[in-house]
């Protein structure tokens, strides 16, 4: 399991004209799904995410977690972040999961952040989305589980 994140002041996320996830203050999650994951890596991505200190403190270090501050998640599918590109000018989606199961998960991962108190909107699985954001820092990490 792959994931994106940005800090951001602000985000959201529009399918057809109509958005349907929208936050401020929080981190933007672009979440990928590969072939062999299963529960447990929802599980220990969320925990980690949710847990992970980079909201700076009072002091202007990054200190702070998402629960820290009381913070939100924008969580959106992203398969291609599973594209190969070592070969050709085509990626290749092979390592990415079938759609059944990378939902199943992604909703899994949602649902791991939410239990640990997180409040997470939601991109639409399997739509055409566009997605808006402030990174603030900036600070973008790549976290592969």
């Amino acid at each position: 399991m792959r994931a994106l994140i940005q800090r951001v002041s602000s985000a959201s996320v529009t399918v057809d004209g109509q958005i349907v996830g929208r936050i401020e203050t929080g981190l933007v999650v672009l979440l990928g799904v590969g072939a062999g994951d299963g529960s447990e890596q929802a599980d220990r991505l969320a925990d980690k995410i949710s847990r992970l200190r980079i909201f700076d403190g009072e002091d202007g270090r990054m200190d702070r977690s998402l629960l820290d501050l009381g913070a939100a998640a924008l969580c959106i599918s992203q398969f291609t972040l599973y594209g190969d590109t070592r070969r050709g000018l085509r990626p290749s989606f092979t390592e990415a999961a079938e759609p059944e199961r990378a939902e199943r998960l992604y909703e899994e991962f949602c649902a791991a952040l939410e239990t640990r108190g997180a409040h997470v909107e939601r991109g639409r699985f399997g739509a055409r989305m566009s997605v808006a954001l402030v990174n603030e820092g900036p600070v973008t990490l790549l976290l592969d589980i």
